[in-house]
């Protein structure tokens, strides 16, 4: 067995499942979790929102990531023996850098009442797990909470109530899963000064401690891969931490994917804004230069000082444009106020081609 984890988000294969979304490699059709499983793939990561409904019931999109979602795709990845990852927004859809919306049904709480909530949907949320024999074997406790998480009230600069926060959720999984490793995760991965404040600031503020610093590191928005070596391995000389990139990817094409969506020409979008941002990154978007990538990231990984490099997790590698699988439904944009549309816009960092057949890069995962 590898001694890296690989581990793949798959947060909504329900909804393009149901969408009409297909898989196929070497040796034949399967769904898409069989086929990475049976390449390499040990780990599952899922995302979880608090509520992705709207007043009237109508569904939020991009995996409608509730927990009756997670339950199904996690009982999966136990059937193919794979670990999985409960990744924890606090929020009733994306979190991220930019946002971390507080759950229409948190809102107004102070900061003791936000505490609370977090601890009580943490818990709650892994007894339901655990009843079912479907324990998460790692937990991340927030999504990319670099800027904080449950705005306004735990935004930076309140390390206070983020590390409050943060702490309630960590606690509540020691005390439902203590098998289960617990993970811290911020973004940018090569900007190591940033790593340096933030956690030096959260243990400052009487932050719980946690098992593993989580990183995402997409080459295109973030650079080249020396950086993130290099932060990798001050982190680990710094906290005494293991270190994870939870997400990744890159690109296998710059053909646009706006047409297998079927959208109307007003809601067409295609692509994210990965072509423009291509240029200088040291892999081409081809098939080719992903594979390079997943490669050359892996070697990176494997060189943290100690061993204490864990492993990577590919964004929603199986996020394929079929009809009505997008990043937000008409709903989701009249709860977050943005502007549409609403379509994938990730289709070409998928490990499989716009059409679910596998790309080189699992063959390449294979061999890692």
């Amino acid at each position: 067995m590898s001694d890296l984890c690989k581990g793949m988000d798959l947060s909504t294969l329900l909804e393009v499942e149901a969408c009409g979304g297909r898989f196929s490699d070497g040796s034949g059709s399967a769904d898409a979790m069989t086929i990475l499983r049976r390449h390499g793939m040990d780990l599952v990561r899922l995302r979880l929102w608090n509520d992705p409904y709207s007043e009237a019931g109508e569904p939020y999109g991009a995996g409608t990531c509730d927990l009756a979602a997670v339950t199904a795709l996690a009982a999966r990845a136990k059937a193919l023996g794979c670990r999985w990852m409960l990744d924890l927004h606090y929020s009733d859809f994306w979190a991220d850098p930019g946002k971390q919306n507080t759950p229409k049904a948190w809102r107004g709480l102070d900061a003791d009442g936000l505490e609370a909530a977090v601890y009580d949907f943490t818990r709650a949320a892994l007894a339901h797990l655990a009843a079912r024999d479907l324990a998460p074997d790692m937990v991340a406790v927030g999504n990319e909470v670099t800027n904080g998480l449950l705005w306004p009230v735990g935004r930076m600069p309140a390390m206070d109530n983020i590390a409050r926060f943060l702490s309630a959720g960590l606690r509540a999984c020691r005390e439902v899963c203590p098998a289960a490793e617990t993970v811290v995760h911020l973004d940018n991965g090569p900007d190591r000064g940033q790593y340096r404040a933030w956690f030096e600031r959260y243990y400052a503020a009487g932050g719980a401690d946690f098992d593993v610093i989580g990183m995402s590191y997409y080459p295109f928005w973030n650079g080249p891969m020396a950086g993130l070596a290099a932060s990798m391995a001050d982190a680990v000389a710094r906290f005494g931490k293991d270190v994870m990139i939870v997400e990744t990817s890159m690109g296998f094409t710059l053909e646009d994917y706006a047409a297998h969506e079927a959208l109307p020409p007003d809601r067409r979008k295609g692509m994210a804004a990965t072509a423009a941002l291509a240029a200088g990154i040291g892999y081409p978007m081809t098939p080719a230069g992903q594979a390079a990538f997943l490669r050359d990231l892996a070697a990176a990984i494997r060189a943290v000082p100690g061993g204490h490099g864990r492993g990577f997790v590919w964004w929603e590698a199986a996020w394929l444009p079929v009809p009505g699988s997008g990043w937000a439904t008409p709903a989701a944009l009249a709860y977050t106020g943005e502007r549409g549309p609403g379509g994938n816009e990730w289709a070409n960092q998928a490990l499989f081609d716009y059409d679910g057949r596998a790309l080189p890069a699992l063959e390449a995962l294979d061999r890692l």
